[in-house]
């Protein structure tokens, strides 16, 4: 029952993950997406979007490792990939909060999915490239859909986005030459400034 009771436990923490907002409007609702809905939304992204990994990727290894890359935010709350104050801790509030959530599972699965986790974050297996991917990817969609909703309000511009989006050839070069395409022509029609940042 004492292994039982810990995953309990951390099952009901984990439900935290709905309330922590990004800056990501919804397309169908006037507001942010919270973490879990984009964990859903990427493993399912991961799943659909797949064919276009560069390398053959184990989707029984990707699936769990977007729905757990976020976890560590119930703690460390969701750092705007543009906030470059907020990101010279994020490492270290990351770290922490991993070693908290984690750790409230059984030893053999707190291991398992930190290690998901971490490997995420490293980026440097197939899977975590294609998983990192995705994750950049769809924000990006989201935002083209808004009609550069969230870019504007946070006066992002094309070469912070070629930033952000860059890694993404790393895990799909497809997904990386879509996305370029559509953001050439969201600065042709005006939803998203060229830039000096």
């Amino acid at each position: 029952m004492e292994r039982l009771q810990q995953q309990v436990e951390f099952l009901l923490e984990i439900d935290k993950l709905k309330t922590i907002f990004r800056r990501t409007n919804l397309l169908h609702a006037d507001r942010f997406e919270n973490d879990a809905e984009h964990s859903w939304h990427l493993a399912l992204g991961a799943m659909v979007l797949a064919e276009y990994a560069n390398e053959e990727v184990d989707m029984g290894k990707v699936i769990p490792m977007v729905l757990v890359h976020d976890l560590v935010e119930i703690d460390a709350g969701d750092t705007y990939c543009y906030d470059e104050e907020g990101a010279k801790d994020k490492v270290q509030r990351e770290k922490l909060a991993a070693d908290r959530i984690f750790d409230l599972l059984p030893t053999e699965q707190s291991r398992n999915l930190r290690q998901l986790w971490e490997e995420f974050e490293g980026g440097q297996t197939p899977e975590a490239r294609f998983a990192n991917a995705v994750d950049r990817f769809q924000p990006v969609l989201f935002n083209l859909r808004t009609g550069g909703r969230s870019w504007e309000e946070n006066g992002i511009t094309r070469k912070q986005v070629d930033g952000r989006v860059a890694p993404i050839a790393l895990g799909s070069t497809e997904l990386w030459q879509y996305i370029n395409r559509l953001l050439d022509e969201a600065v042709d029609r005006g939803i998203l400034k060229e830039g000096d940042k």
